[in-house]
Parts: C-alpha cells; sequence; structure tokens
C-alpha cells in the first residue's frame, strides 16, 4: 500500500532555524494530515542510512539539549562561512607555495575549531533522539517526498537504495535560482545546487514546485538536461505555501525599538527578508532615497537576518544619514514582533529579482497589508490585481508609488487587498499531499517487479 513519507531530515537537525524553507518545511509538516483518502503520511528523516519516524520535529525544550543544538547551528554556519573566506583567499593566491601554506592552516584549523566539536556535539544529541524518532521500516510502493533542503545533506545513496526497493522518489523544488541567477550565490553553492538538481533529476519520479511558475521552470531544465522523451515520462505539478506565523507567542514582548516605530503618525513601508543580493535592498535604498529628496516622510525598516554577499549594502545602511530617523533595520525579529510589524506598517515593499514564492507577500497581504512588489511572474501569480508593481529598472517607479500612496492615502493597486483570501498551512500541507496523490500511477509490488525482471 502507497504511504506518503515526508522528508524534513534538515530542519529535524536544526528545529532553532527559522529562514524560509525551514519556515515551510516545518509548517507542512506540523500541519500534515494523518491520512489522505487510506494513504497515511509520515514524516519522516534519514540519518546515517536509516529511516525514522519523527515524532517531535521541534527541540525537547532540554535547556542542554537546546542550548547544544543551538550552538551546533551557529558552529556551522561560522564553519561554512570559514571556508567560504578560505576560498576567496586561495582563488586570490597566484603563488602555489603560499596557496599550499594557506591550506593547511585553513584545515588545522576547520579540524581543531569546527570538525571535533561539531561531531562531539553530534554524539551528545544521539541521547536525545528516541524521544523525537522511532526507526520505521520502508515498504514497496512507499512514496518519499524530498521536502526539506536535500543538498545539505548526505542521505543520496540511502534514497537511491530506497528507489531500488520499490520506493517511490518525489522531489519538492523551491525555486531554480542558483541556476538560473548563479551570480547571487556562493560560487561553491552553486555547484552543490547543480550537482543536486543533476541527481534530482536522475533520481526523481515528479517535482512539486511551490509556484505555478517555478514548476513550468523545472519541467524545461529537466527537459534540457533529460531529453523531451524522459522528461515527458515524469510529472510535474505545484502547491502554494500557507501564511500564519506559527512560531508567534501570544504572550512576548515585541522588541521595544520595533513598537516605539510605530507610535508616530508617519507611514512605515516594510520590507522582510533575508538580507542578501537577490532580494535587492540597493534598489530599495535608491528608491526611498528619491521619495525622500521630494519631501516624502515616509519611514523604511527592514527586517531581516544578515545572509551572505552583503557588506556593502549593510555599511550603506549603517553609515546611511536617515539611520533610526526614516531608516530602520531589524535583523533578529521573532515571530511576535514580526507580526506586530506586518499588522502596524502601511504596505510591504519586495523589490526581489527572482523569487520561488516570495512568503512575505502571503503573509502580509493575509493581515490587510497591501504589498508593493517587483513586477515578476510569480508576484503576479500571487498578488494579482490586489498588489502594486514596479520596475525594476527604475527605482523611481517605486518612489512614485510610495509618494502616491502617502499623498492620496489610496493603495495604487486595481483591487483592494481586503478582498484578497489565502489559504492557510493546513490547507498548504493538504495541498501538497493530494497534488502528489493525484500524479501517481499504480505502484507495482516488489514480487510483480521482479518477475518483470526475469528473462
Amino acid at each position: 500500500m502507497t504511504r506518503l513519507l515526508v522528508e524534513c531530515t534538515h530542519v529535524f537537525q536544526h528545529p532553532k532555524v527559522n529562514s524560509g524553507i525551514q519556515r515551510v518545511v516545518r509548517n507542512v509538516v506540523n500541519q500534515l494530515p494523518e491520512s489522505l483518502d487510506g494513504v497515511e503520511c509520515i514524516p519522516v528523516v534519514m540519518l546515517k542510512g536509516k529511516l525514522y519516524r519523527v515524532l517531535k520535529l521541534g527541540a525537547l525544550n532540554i535547556p542542554f539539549f537546546d542550548q547544544l543544538m543551538m550552538f551546533g547551528g551557529r558552529l556551522g554556519r561560522l564553519a561554512h562561512r570559514f571556508w567560504q573566506g578560505y576560498q576567496r583567499l586561495d582563488q586570490r593566491l597566484t603563488s602555489r607555495f603560499a596557496r599550499r601554506v594557506v591550506y593547511v592552516v585553513y584545515r588545522l584549523t576547520a579540524l581543531t575549531c569546527f570538525s571535533v566539536p561539531l561531531r562531539l556535539i553530534d554524539q551528545l544529541d544521539q541521547y536525545q533522539l528516541p524521544k523525537r524518532c522511532a526507526p520505521l521500516q520502508h515498504q514497496p510502493g512507499d512514496q518519499l517526498v524530498l521536502l526539506d533542503s536535500s543538498w545539505h545533506t548526505d542521505f543520496f545513496p540511502f534514497a537511491e537504495q530506497l528507489k531500488r526497493e520499490g520506493v517511490g522518489i518525489v522531489s519538492v523544488i523551491y525555486d531554480l535560482i542558483p541556476l538560473t541567477h548563479p551570480q547571487f550565490y556562493d560560487t561553491r553553492l552553486v555547484q552543490v545546487f547543480n550537482e543536486w538538481f543533476d541527481w534530482i533529476t536522475r533520481t526523481a519520479d515528479g517535482y512539486v514546485a511551490i509556484s505555478a511558475t517555478v514548476r513550468d521552470q523545472v519541467r524545461e531544465e529537466v527537459q534540457q538536461r533529460l531529453g523531451t522523451a524522459r522528461a515527458n515520462q515524469l510529472w510535474f505539478d505545484y502547491f502554494h505555501l500557507g501564511s500564519e506565523l506559527d512560531l508567534r507567542e501570544v504572550t512576548a514582548a515585541v522588541e521595544p525599538r520595533l513598537a516605539r516605530l510605530f507610535e508616530t503618525p508617519e507611514p512605515v513601508f516594510l520590507m522582510v527578508s533575508t538580507i542578501e543580493p537577490r532580494k535587492n535592498h540597493d534598489y530599495l535604498l535608491d528608491a526611498f532615497e528619491l521619495a525622500w529628496a521630494a519631501g516624502s516622510r515616509a519611514r523604511l525598516c527592514i527586517a531581516g537576518r544578515v545572509g551572505w554577499k552583503c557588506d556593502a549594502l549593510l555599511a550603506r545602511v549603517r553609515n546611511h544619514p536617515q539611520l533610526n530617523q526614516r531608516l530602520f533595520m531589524f535583523n533578529d525579529l521573532s515571530d511576535t514582533s514580526l507580526e506586530h510589524a506586518y499588522t502596524h506598517a502601511s504596505s510591504l515593499v519586495f523589490p526581489s529579482f527572482v523569487e520561488g514564492f516570495g512568503l512575505p507577500l502571503v503573509e502580509a497581504m493575509q493581515r490587510g497589508l497591501p504589498a508593493m512588489g517587483s513586477d515578476i511572474a510569480v508576484f503576479r501569480e500571487i498578488g494579482g490585481e490586489f498588489m502594486a508593481y514596479f520596475d525594476l529598472a527604475e527605482p523611481q517607479s517605486l518612489a512614485d508609488l510610495v509618494v502616491r500612496f502617502e499623498s492620496s492615502g489610496q493603495f495604487p493597486a486595481p483591487r483592494d487587498v481586503a478582498d484578497w483570501r489565502w489559504i492557510g498551512w493546513r490547507e498548504a500541507s493538504a495541498q501538497l499531499a493530494e497534488r502528489t496523490l493525484r500524479n501517481l500511477v499504480d505502484v507495482p509490488l516488489m514480487e510483480e517487479r521482479q518477475h518483470a525482471n526475469c528473462p
């Protein structure tokens, strides 16, 4: 009998991380129906070549283990940044001897400061595993839905083994941006993502994207890699993401500096995203500088953790003459504070060059906050006539929208965001399961496969 095994390995191992994909995985898994049309839906993780049923996706709230996991996550991210720094230095060096010396120093430092401590943390973490997951035996006909960011993991050989033993492989695709826009990422990440997608095209039986826009891009990319005839044997579908902030705590305090921002009557335009080149914060600053020069009293609030390739942008913000007057930045807001920002801002602004979905759009609009966004296909798919769009080639187009909204009080979109409706995470999770199942053909039993392979 078919079962949906929804994989969430990376989030299981890093439950305190709360950026885009992690938020999606956590919400989909936590809202996953126990069964759908008689098909059991099971959240699973793959650890050291074994399959486990997830009993608790989040941390156990045992202070020692929680702090250990948080420290391990931070140390892992620091190790990655250290590796990135080594890569950049290695590319600049021309002397073979100097490159060798730097490599030896890097390896010794990485071993003593990162590898050994991370292995010790992993060993200590094994003590809490029985309370968070239990061994699960796969069956022929099971469908392994790779929901999490599987390019981070090392379970490829195990997944291939499962496929050989009759388990179908379904890949959830968030976007193809490292392939289509590699300039926004570190060279190594682009390489890793490309290698992962090569593996996915060889391994997956079907693909579920997070938007129709991405689904079409995935189909095209798979056709290019496998050829039209082979790609036509696969299936492609999509589901949409939900909108609730699941970590919001009603009794938690709002960041005081953020709360004060909304105590005065001037409008606040909110940007929510990781700070990295693809999100186009420089365009945002250019547009608001034009608006301020035209007499606008609007304030710009940038909310998001610090990402990569953003040193120049951060310096621009921190040295800006309007900082803490009309320009504000928050890099570690809780869901409670983010909810406060969504419900008190005048508009969301989202100038991304490219997105797979645009989660802040639905988070904002579902709360009645109108949104201004880049004129790109996926934003049109989500926002339709309820959003205002601007030209990424011309910051003045966003400045004009800001000034017009500020002066008229009328949001510059054809339709009122009050009439816009979107699904929640429960519906999104069910949608993923439903659209996966509707694409499955009858899965033969292992015995039938074995007989079919007989001479």
